[in-house]
């Protein structure tokens, strides 16, 4: 019984020395609960919206502000006409328009009902179905506060209009979401072990000798899997366009060209990670643990990102599938060219070239 206790001592004084395996034990669950905790939630704060309205009487301007003042919502612009609506919502700032009639307090006055329109970006779907309901409960609660003993009740009748997605389809929004999270984890994952295997079989040391510069064994790693990852691009748009009914309004070409943009960028994180590691075990550990919760949660893909604690946010800004997921979907969804997406582009462009440059730095360094 004594040996028998010594050796389970000499396990947990092993496992606390482990630094590695104290992170796997505690950190990550941890990790996995704040994450979960301030991620998911049912409630949007924040949202952007723009107003036209065509009235500006004193009830629109109390009724706006009460919209404004529900901390749902932020205003990011007044609009001045029908044609800036569509273009607010390619440039992709606002997710919500709201749209008084002309003479809306006269109509509510004489009448007793007046129109509003609520037009929303239902590329997210949920998002668009949460706020619509906000907006409504809202306005509703205002004719309660303005009216509250009228015999003949006063009635703000809106009239709701889903732009992208009219059917509130969840699939427009999985099959971008699904697409940017698979290529990121096939990508990186299949990269991240290329170079450890090397060390792991000992073929290291004959590229150690060979003529090539670290550069070009780098690159001649990546090619083979932009190949592969690529076709896996173009299945998961052919399933989602011809299975699904996910439309392409955009530049295919355009659409092809971002998703090799997102590949490579995928592809150099995932040969950043196989220079930083010593095994292959390692290497898709961190792939796993550092990307797929990560491209889950705080891409933007399910959950909002303006729901989040400002720190999120800041880690939301670094992650490729969030800036990847603007793209298909403006592309895809909303028919957009270059000249809206070019930002996004230069930043997963950007991301490309540090993953790179990171890379060969360490290479170098363990080749010396």
């Amino acid at each position: 019984m004594k040996r028998f206790k010594g050796f389970v001592i000499k396990e947990f004084y092993h496992i606390f020395r482990d630094v590695r395996t104290m992170a796997i034990l505690f950190g990550i669950p941890i990790v996995q609960l704040l994450l979960f905790g301030f991620v998911i939630t049912n409630e949007i704060k924040d949202a952007k919206i723009a107003i036209f309205d065509q009235s500006k009487d004193n009830i629109t301007q109390k009724l706006s502000q009460k919209i404004l003042s529900s901390g749902y919502f932020l205003l990011e612009k007044n609009l001045n006409n029908y044609n800036e609506i569509n273009q607010s919502f390619k440039e992709g700032n606002i997710k919500l328009v709201i749209v008084f009639e002309k003479d809306f307090a006269k109509h509510l006055e004489k009448e007793r009902k007046a129109n509003l329109q609520i037009i929303s970006d239902a590329s997210e779907p949920n998002t668009a179905n949460i706020l619509v309901n906000y907006t409504i409960a809202i306005t509703n609660d205002f004719l309660k506060e303005i009216n509250p003993n009228a015999k003949v009740p006063l009635q703000i009748i809106p009239e709701v209009r889903m732009l992208y997605n009219p059917d509130l389809k969840g699939v427009f929004m999985f099959v971008p979401g699904i697409m940017a999270m698979l290529l990121m984890l096939i990508s990186a994952m299949m990269t991240s072990i290329s170079i450890t295997r090397e060390k792991e079989t000992g073929t290291m040391e004959v590229l150690l000798v060979s003529p090539l510069k670290p550069i070009q064994i780098i690159v001649g790693k990546v090619v083979p899997y932009v190949f592969l990852s690529f076709i896996n691009a173009v299945v998961i748009l052919i399933l989602g366009k011809f299975v699904f009914g996910v439309p392409i309004n955009g530049s295919i070409l355009l659409l092809l060209g971002e998703s090799v943009l997102y590949i490579l960028t995928a592809l150099s994180l995932g040969i950043m990670i196989s220079t930083l590691t010593k095994t292959q075990q390692t290497a898709m550990l961190i792939s796993m643990l550092v990307l797929m919760l990560p491209s889950i949660l705080l891409s933007g893909f399910i959950f909002p990102i303006e729901n989040m604690p400002t720190p999120l946010q800041f880690i939301c800004q670094i992650m490729p599938p969030k800036w990847f997921i603007i793209i298909i979907k403006n592309i895809m969804l909303k028919g957009v060219g270059f000249a809206y997406v070019w930002k996004e582009t230069l930043i997963l462009f950007g991301m490309m070239v540090f993953f790179i440059l990171v890379s060969v730095k360490k290479f170098k360094i363990r080749l010396e």
